[in-house]
């Protein structure tokens, strides 16, 4: 079973100025002359971490990794002010101009699979291949999934501690109450909902426990920028169109992928993967039978790094 490559640190950084008020932060990692892929993260709000530069063989890839719109290292922190999906996009384009980079692999899990797909269909041009992971097409029915009834009856006990900062008479719309909560004035109303909201996603989101994951999710920080801005998109749909990445999917007719998905996905449930692999005949889906929905997971550890692995024995820079 593979594992991640050996922890390497970023040869350049770069702090890029995009819609007000936001500063990106951006690095660069692995060999200059490597095919170039860009780690898209998940959330939104995630933040990308040093493990996440692993997945990718350093001799044979130039890595660019960047945290999103109030996320991570960028600023300011859980800033909900012009962020939205097509800004978020739009940046993607600004990174590549930046770093004069021609076409590129894009790889992406959770929401990052959502956000590279839209990518990919806006920008078929500029990407040579999609490596994606956990796929979240982000329909009605897919956020009800997880905030409203769904993995709520899988994970019972957990939901309870989900619904706690939110009164009986609002637990109806889960969703639209904890983004009352998560833009209130009150700061410790505010910091309570986002620890529950992320609390909830992490125990969820791995088969097994894993402390380190549950750890990182009750993180203040992470979880006040994870919550917000989770919340502030999924209200707004995404904003994108109902439906509209497997409505798209021809325009990424000629682009190569590999899915890698969970068969116990709790987050974001594999017949999203699936119903996205019969529209998109260029996508190769492996469906991991003992992994839920996180990275971290070996399973799915395994088959993310044997996939850039292939990428990059079929890839050809042009």
């Amino acid at each position: 079973m593979r594992t991640l490559y050996p922890l390497i640190r970023p040869h350049a950084t770069h702090t890029l100025a995009v819609d007000p008020p936001h500063q990106l932060y951006v690095e660069e990692c692995g060999t200059a002359e490597g095919i170039p892929v860009i780690f898209v993260h998940g959330g939104p709000g995630g933040g990308c971490r040093e493990a996440d530069r692993s997945f990718f063989d350093p001799e044979r890839y130039r890595i660019i990794l960047f945290d999103q719109r109030g996320s991570g290292r960028s600023s300011p922190h859980a800033s909900l002010e012009n962020n939205h999906t097509q800004g978020l996009l739009a940046d993607m384009e600004i990174i590549r101009q930046h770093l004069g980079i021609d076409r590129w692999l894009v790889f992406g899990g959770s929401w990052g699979s959502t956000l590279a797909l839209l990518y990919a269909q806006a920008y078929p041009q500029q990407v040579l291949g999609l490596v994606l992971r956990g796929i979240f097409l982000c329909r009605d029915q897919d956020i009800r999934w997880f905030y409203q009834w769904g993995a709520s009856q899988v994970f019972p006990d957990y939901w309870q501690d989900f619904l706690a900062p939110i009164s009986a008479d609002e637990r109806g719309d889960m969703l639209q109450a904890y983004h009352r909560q998560l833009v209130s004035d009150n700061e410790i109303e505010r910091m309570a909902a986002a620890k529950a909201w992320s609390i909830w996603e992490g125990r969820c989101a791995t088969l097994q426990p894993q402390s380190a994951v549950a750890n990182h999710f009750a993180n203040p920080r992470f979880a006040l920028a994870l919550a917000r801005i989770e919340a502030h998109f999924f209200v707004n749909q995404a904003f994108i169109r109902p439906n509209q990445i497997i409505e798209e999917a021809l325009r990424l007719a000629d682009i190569p992928g590999i899915v890698v998905h969970g068969r116990y996905d709790m987050v974001c449930p594999v017949d999203q993967a699936y119903a996205l692999a019969q529209v998109w005949p260029g996508a190769e889906l492996d469906i991991i039978r003992d992994a839920g929905h996180s990275s971290s997971e070996p399973g799915i550890v395994d088959a993310l790094v044997r996939a850039t692995d292939t990428m990059a024995s079929r890839l050809r820079v042009r």
